[in-house]
């Protein structure tokens, strides 16, 4: 049977984080209207993973629209659904990018209005021989009408050029850029979860926490309520509670509930291990085998510089 966790007495984190295990959809039949400030999920892609039964296109994307309608019906006006999705092979081995299929169902819903088609690059993954490597996955960010919650401030990056001045007109000698960072735009560079990353866990597809946690950050407020269908192995509500907001989702594996678990009471503990939002994409260590080049290498039997010159 399906069973709804949340622990009650001495206020933990937990308190602020609410699992159903069973079918996500029954449960979001259960919530109450307009009480969701950010719905922020990655659903299963339909590829036959241990957590999914392997469905027709056509089920699929039915599901996903009667998800998607009750996430609607659970958001608050001005609140924002992020959908953030990859892509897979179709019958005859082409590329389907699920963002494009699922576009048609976002638009006929005219509570919503796209905001941002977000690109999240990530520089590791499978070796492709037949193609170029996959490095990316999109996030298709939503608002539920015109007047919409967006902390820009909260998630700025560094400008590129902080010292640069403005050169002519009423702010001349002045900085040219906002002092607090720039707008990160619409291409963000944070590392996959995958082999030796600090977050990884058993399930197989989990999102990186800085990736949760910029949307959290922009488009909620400490205290909101953050809507995750498809928990997985937890990360939008570790982002979640780790900004001081209350988390709800559903999941249908259990041992993927202890994961959850376990994290929130890692992130309660400090003991927690998270890549930072703040941490560089690339910091190479000095004199390693790793980053210091070989001195020759052979190729084709010729001996070749560093730079590879005969």
């Amino acid at each position: 049977m399906p069973k709804q966790f949340a622990v009650a007495g001495t206020y933990s984190k937990l308190n602020d984080l609410t699992i159903r295990h069973g079918d996500c959809l029954r449960f979001l039949r259960t919530l109450p209207p307009r009480s969701v400030q950010l719905v922020l999920t990655s659903p299963p892609y339909n590829v036959g993973k241990e957590y999914e039964t392997r469905q027709t296109l056509e089920e699929y994307l039915s599901f996903q629209a009667d998800v998607i309608d009750e996430c609607i019906r659970l958001l608050k006006p001005g609140g924002s659904l992020c959908w953030q999705l990859g892509n897979r092979f179709g019958e005859r081995r082409e590329l389907v990018p699920l963002d494009a299929l699922l576009y048609p169902i976002f638009s006929a819903r005219h509570e919503l209005q796209l905001r941002n088609r977000i690109v999240w690059h990530f520089g590791h993954g499978l070796h492709c021989q037949s193609r170029f490597s996959g490095r990316y996955e999109t996030v298709l960010w939503y608002t539920k009408g015109d007047l919409y919650e967006f902390n820009l401030d909260a998630v700025r990056v560094p400008q590129k050029y902080p010292g640069k001045l403005a050169y002519h007109g009423t702010n001349r000698g002045r900085p040219s850029g906002n002092p607090l960072g720039k707008n990160p735009g619409d291409v963000w560079a944070i590392p996959n979860v995958k082999g030796n990353h600090v977050e990884k866990t058993a399930h197989p597809c989990q999102f990186p926490i800085a990736l949760a946690e910029n949307l959290i950050l922009a488009f909620s407020r400490p205290r909101h309520l953050i809507l995750d269908p498809f928990l997985g192995a937890g990360t939008t509500a570790v982002a979640a509670l780790k900004n001081s907001r209350r988390a709800v989702g559903a999941e249908t594996q259990a041992d993927y509930i202890k994961i959850i678990r376990d994290r929130v009471r890692q992130l309660e503990q400090g003991s927690l291990a998270y890549r930072s939002r703040a941490k560089p994409i690339y910091e190479p260590l000095p004199n390693t085998k790793l980053t210091t080049p070989p001195r020759m290498f052979a190729t084709n039997g010729h001996a070749l510089q560093p730079h590879g010159e005969i």
